[in-house]
């Protein structure tokens, strides 16, 4: 472990990032440059006093799970993520996992987005970050592990996952799940993740294989859908879809025209988050 370059490059790249470069409000005048490391610790879920010894170089080493964390507070590139890796005395992750690290490029983007559902997906519909009112509606997601992270594999497996969308889109959103894994296919080969999700579904779900032999690929999202929220009830959303260059990420945000019933609902997401609400009125008789 390289102590004294590992603090070094901590410290630099905290003090190149503005509040608003991670989502947070600008706040009082800052007498030192970028992020406090208050700020870093906080976004990262590490106590100050551990960062803090890590910028002085007296830490200890850090776990590939908060160097991680650490990469993502600090918007790192792929490339700067492996040099943090190695610093630290770990081996650098596998590039193809695309689970372990968000583009930076879509982070941006989704630290401006406060007040419509949206969220980072890998190519295997695994949520890697989501804002408030993502969360608010889908659930939070980012702490599952293993195959359970895979919004495709619990679809085919927890039949209590498929309570978010009408059953009349049930079939459709079946085959449109497996088309994208069959696009990720495509990308990574028979030895990449996506390889190994297909042998466990297919060992796991009559439905899945019956799909997958259509041999249907499709990279994309529905550009109109339902969405059932267990107390809002039907929401109408308009979904539009940005993809890293590799298609290994996708940011994923849902919208609604303004002054409609559908724009309301995502309002109140946004502002209450994933409290309890209210019933909304024929919210039972819209939910499947």
């Amino acid at each position: 472990m390289e102590r004294s370059e590992l603090a070094d490059f901590l410290r630099r790249r905290r003090e190149q990032l503005q509040p608003g470069d991670v989502g947070l409000p600008p706040g009082a005048r800052r007498r030192a440059p970028g992020l406090r490391r208050e700020e870093v610790a906080h976004l990262t879920g590490m106590s100050v006093d551990y960062y803090t010894r890590l910028e002085q170089a007296r830490g200890p080493q850090p776990s590939p799970q908060l160097l991680q964390a650490l990469a993502r507070t600090l918007r790192l590139t792929a490339d700067e993520r492996d040099y943090v890796y190695r610093l630290a005395g770990h081996a650098a992750p596998d590039r193809l996992d695309g689970a372990g690290h968000v583009a930076p490029g879509l982070m941006r983007v989704l630290d401006r987005l406060e007040d419509t559902p949206a969220l980072i997906l890998t190519g295997l519909g695994e949520t890697l970050v989501a804002n408030r009112p993502a969360v608010a509606l889908f659930g939070d997601h980012t702490a599952r592990t293993g195959w359970d992270r895979s919004d495709i594999h619990r679809w085919f497996v927890d039949p209590s996952s498929r309570a978010l969308y009408p059953e009349a889109d049930r079939d459709r959103q079946s085959r449109a799940l497996v088309a994208n894994l069959r696009a990720a296919y495509g990308l990574g080969g028979p030895r990449s993740r996506a390889a190994e999700l297909v042998r466990v579904l297919r060992a796991a779900s009559a439905e899945f294989v019956r799909l997958w032999e259509r041999h249907e690929v499709a990279r994309r999202f529905e550009d109109h859908k339902t969405l059932v929220h267990p107390e809002l009830g039907a929401i109408e959303v308009d979904c539009q879809a940005l993809f890293t260059e590799d298609q290994s990420q996708t940011l994923l945000v849902l919208t609604a025209p303004p002054r409609t019933e559908a724009w309301e609902k995502l309002r109140l997401l946004a502002v209450l988050g994933a409290q309890r609400f209210a019933p909304a009125p024929g919210a039972a008789a819209a939910a499947p």
